[in-house]
This record gives structure tokens, sequence and C-alpha cells, in this order.
């Protein structure tokens, strides 16, 4: 078992922690350099955690839990219009990325209204690519519950968030309902809306625990960690994305940011341990710019 760990520190002797990783059999997830600031997400074995915080505070850096880490989350708000974006939702993306997260930003084409919205297949497709769906919506118990329509049949959990105090019971299809964030017109820099946000993470991170838990009963072949490693290693194309995190860890698999077209035999030909990875898993074409979606089989496909 694994631990994902977030290492904030300075840019001198930054190599000693990550050869520390790779001499754990640990993995960096994502590095994040911002002038003499480093940001590096990394997973190593639970029983060496204690070695990587001694370095860190030898290298005067600090280290915490990232327990989001190596998840990818849809953000997803009823429109792009002013009256959805940008604060709220973007906040809840903000902070959920100090987790460790990975998050994207969905703005549905026809959800403004809660008598006209709408959700397409593709958009559905498209969210349910992600390990977790948090839906931003507004400020009214009656707006949000007429607008269940978008989300009560995503396959993937659903954290919905809104300004009233809803029961979950009520918001059929959402694993968790978290109040306190409507649609606000600022930041959310007050306290309430901190606590709020707080609370969001909590619960997202005690879904995620959930999904593993489940997933370990009928784990992948191969570890979604191993495979963004070994993809990055195999396929000199990856160097050459300008987008940050060429390739996206999920819970059951990963995204590679190349086009689908033109890598998807090269993808399916690297090797993991023993494996070659056309034959463990389910090579697709993502509905996000052409991406390649890799999604992992469990042990049991092989019995």
């Amino acid at each position: 078992m694994y631990e994902t760990l977030t290492y904030t520190g300075g840019v001198h002797k930054h190599e000693e922690i990550t050869e520390l990783i790779e001499d754990l059999g640990g993995f960096v997830l994502q590095e994040n350099l911002s002038q003499m600031d480093l940001v590096i997400t990394l997973a190593v074995p639970i029983e060496d955690v204690d070695k990587v915080q001694e370095k860190a505070k030898e290298l005067l850096g600090t280290v915490k839990i990232a327990p989001m880490a190596g998840t990818e989350i849809a953000i997803v708000s009823p429109t792009l219009a002013r009256q959805h974006l940008p604060h709220s939702a973007c906040d809840i993306s903000e902070y959920l990325r100090r987790y460790g997260a990975k998050d994207n930003m969905i703005g549905l084409s026809r959800g403004a209204g809660k008598g006209i919205s709408r959700i397409s297949q593709d958009e559905k497709k498209l969210i349910e690519e992600h390990d977790l769906a948090v839906f931003a919506l507004g400020s009214f118990r009656e707006c949000i519950l007429d607008k269940i329509h978008l989300f009560e049949d995503l396959e993937i959990p659903v954290v919905v968030t809104g300004a009233p105090d809803i029961d979950v019971e009520d918001i059929p299809g959402a694993s968790a309902y978290v109040g306190g964030l409507g649609r606000i017109p600022s930041r959310l820099k007050r306290g309430e809306h901190i606590r709020a946000l707080r609370s969001l993470a909590e619960t997202v991170e005690g879904i995620l625990d959930d999904r593993r838990k489940e997933i370990t009963e009928d784990p992948p072949i191969v570890p979604s960690i191993l495979v963004k490693t070994e993809i990055e290693n195999q396929i000199p194309a990856v160097t050459d994305v300008y987008s940050p995190a060429p390739v996206v860890s999920q819970l059951d698999g990963v995204r590679i940011k190349l086009n689908y077209d033109e890598y998807k035999d090269e993808i399916g030909k690297v090797k993991v341990d023993e494996y070659i990875l056309e034959d463990v898993s389910e090579i697709k074409r993502s509905l996000m710019y052409d991406y390649i979606l890799v999604k992992l089989l469990p042990e049991s496909s092989i019995l």
C-alpha cells in the first residue's frame, strides 16, 4: 500500500528528495516549480513515510498527507455564464487541489434555469471519465431539487454543493450534499465559507477512501501509479506536452494528453511489469480534446 504526500520546499537540493522517493520504490505523481518554490505530489510505501518526513525536515521543507492525490475530479457548473461561474466553482476547484486532487472545470451547455436545464449524453460521458464529480449548484432549495436530473443517473460518485441545508436523502443520485456554498459573487474568504470548503474536502476524502476500499477487493492487474510512471518513461512524446500533468493518474486508470489516433497503438505497447498495457486495460478515446483514456482491468478479468 502507498501513501500519497505533498512535499513543499525550495529548489536547492531538491534532487535529494526525488532520489529518496525512487530509492524507496515510490513515484513522483506531479512536480510544480514556481520561481524558487517546489511542490511535489508523491506516493511512497506507507512504512517509509517517516523517512520522507526526515529528509524534508533536513531540507527545510514540509510534508503533509495528500488524500486526494492520484485522483481526477470534475467540478461541474450548470453553465459557463457569470451567474454560475467563476467564483464559487473556481474556489472549490482551487481548494481541492491543495489536497492533491487533479480537477477539471466543466460547464454544461444548457444548464441555466431550473425549468430548462439539460445535460447531454456526451457531457455525461465526459463527467464519468473522472473518479468523482462535484456539482456546484445554487442558493435555493427548489432550484437544486429541480436539477437532480443533471446527475441522478451518473455512474460515478456525486457530491452536490449549494447554499441551503438539505438532507442528502432528498437528492437522488447524490452520494453527499454540502451546504454553505451557493452562488456567491465574491471569493470564498469568509470564515463560514472556509469551513464549508473544509467540510467539502472531508466529504470528498471519505467517498474516495470508500472507493479505494472497493477497488482493493478486486484491484487492477497493475496499479495506475506504476502505469503512469512507465508511460512517462517509455513514450518520449509525453515530454513535449505543454499542458500541466501530461499523464494524470486516476483510481482505476490514467488520462494521457496525447492525440488518440496518433498515439493509441504506441500507448498499447507500453510494458508494465510482465504485462503489455493493451492486454490489461481498455484504451479509449477521451471526450476531452481527443486525449487517450486508459481504464485498467481488474484481476478477476484474467480468471
